[in-house]
C-alpha cells in the first residue's frame, strides 16, 4: 500500500522556465515581466512580434524595473499571479527618479507664480 507522500526516488516534473524583462515593479512583491515571441500568421505566412505580460511573485523585492529575469510556473499565489521569480538573469539601468520629481516641482511653483494677476476696470 503506498502512502500519501512521495519518496525519495520519485522526483518533480521540471516546470517551465522562461525569460523576460521586468516592465512594472510599482506594486510590493509583484512585478509585470514581458515575454515577446515571433508568431507566424495564418493568413499572411508572415512572422508577427507578439508579447505576454504576466504577474510575477518576488518575494523579496530583488527584481526592478528594466531587469531580465528568470520566472517559473507555480500553484496561484493570488488570482493574477501563478508565477514566482527564480533568478535575475541581468541587470537593467537604473534611473535616479528623485531628481526628476525635484525639477518637476520646481517647475509646477514657477507656473503658479507667473499666473496673469487680475486686471481692475
Amino acid at each position: 500500500m503506498t502512502t500519501g507522500t512521495a519518496t525519495k526516488t520519485e522526483s518533480r516534473k521540471l516546470r517551465p522556465r522562461l525569460i523576460g524583462v521586468v516592465t512594472s515593479d510599482k506594486v510590493s512583491k509583484t512585478r509585470k515581466v514581458v515575454f515577446e515571441y515571433l508568431s507566424k500568421h495564418a493568413k499572411y505566412n508572415k512572422y508577427v512580434k507578439r508579447q505576454t505580460v504576466l504577474h510575477v511573485h518576488d518575494e523579496k523585492n530583488e527584481s526592478h524595473l528594466g531587469d531580465h529575469v528568470e520566472v517559473m510556473s507555480c500553484r496561484p499565489v493570488s488570482k493574477s499571479k501563478t508565477y514566482r521569480l527564480v533568478r535575475i538573469v541581468t541587470k537593467g539601468k537604473q534611473i535616479d527618479t528623485s531628481i526628476l520629481e525635484g525639477e518637476a516641482s520646481k517647475m509646477f511653483e514657477k507656473k503658479k507664480d507667473v499666473a496673469a494677476p487680475a486686471t481692475t476696470a
